[in-house]
């Protein structure tokens, strides 16, 4: 990996990141009376780009999964963790929808990926 691969995974994780908090604060959103998760559909669409993007920049599996990790581990840390000691990550169906949302697209990407390779 050159050193500008290595900025660019820097930048994939820390989007990933972003990504996860964006996701998770505008997870309650209503539109009028309706509850209406589209951070769901953005973690479906987004998560699995990361990681295409990431896989190919080296032939690592750890490369390949980081944007997935780290979305993993922001949803954890700022969803239970959250700030202040607040649980962010609401307890009902939108916050599955928004795990699965983002990772089952991620995992299958990154399976995709590395079955491309023969990895």
């Amino acid at each position: 990996m050159t050193a500008r691969d290595r900025v660019l995974l820097g930048v994939l994780v820390l989007d990933a990141v972003l990504l996860a908090v964006l996701e998770l604060l505008f997870l309650p959103l209503w539109l009028g009376t309706v509850q209406f998760p589209i951070t769901a559909a953005v973690a479906a669409v987004t998560t699995p780009l990361l990681v295409a993007e990431a896989a190919r920049l080296s032939r690592s599996r750890l490369v390949a999964a980081a944007p997935l990790l780290a979305w993993l581990v922001a949803m954890f840390v700022f969803g239970v963790l959250g700030p202040g000691g607040d649980i962010v990550l609401i307890g009902d169906w939108r916050a599955l929808l928004l795990i699965g949302g983002g990772a089952l697209p991620g995992a299958m990407m990154l399976g995709i990926q590395l079955g491309k390779r023969g990895i």
